[in-house]
């Protein structure tokens, strides 16, 4: 790992009308638009869907590093984020993720020791320390 501070650096460009381009050095251009909510089109990411995304990508990769430093055998993680964009006192912003995870384990894994790493998961996911929302797991675990 590098040292601290890092710097994601990003550009987006755009017209009066149409798509939002969005780019990173050495990643693939990602066509954006406002979402359907507030009048763009369906099938095109938005702020709004990109961050929820980044909620449960963090969290998944949070969660492999913490399996990978505990020696706790998985097989797979699916986590579905419900990003709740709400308007208390006229303001509006991201008032609450919900984060459903689905963890798949092998028959006789320990699921208490699961059930932690998931919670630590959370608590160390950066995404969601840096935002002011907040956030509520929910979890299954399935032994397979």
């Amino acid at each position: 790992m590098q040292g601290f501070p890092h710097h994601y650096l990003t550009s987006a460009s755009g017209e009066a009308e149409g798509v939002v381009v969005v780019s990173g050095e050495g990643l693939p251009d990602l066509d954006t638009h406002a979402p359907p909510q507030f009048g763009g089109p369906e099938g095109v990411w938005s702020p709004e869907s990109m961050l929820s995304a980044a909620v449960g990508n963090c969290f998944i990769l949070s969660f492999r590093a913490i399996a990978r430093a505990s020696k706790f055998e998985w097989i797979s993680l699916e986590c579905k984020v419900d990003g709740i964009l709400d308007r208390p006192e006229r303001v509006t912003w991201f008032t609450k993720f919900n984060i459903h995870v689905v963890l798949q384990v092998p028959n006789g894994a320990k699921v208490e020791m699961a059930q932690r790493l998931l919670e630590k998961a959370e608590q160390i996911c950066l995404i969601t320390a840096s935002l002011k929302s907040e956030t509520v797991l929910t979890t299954d675990i399935q032994e397979v």
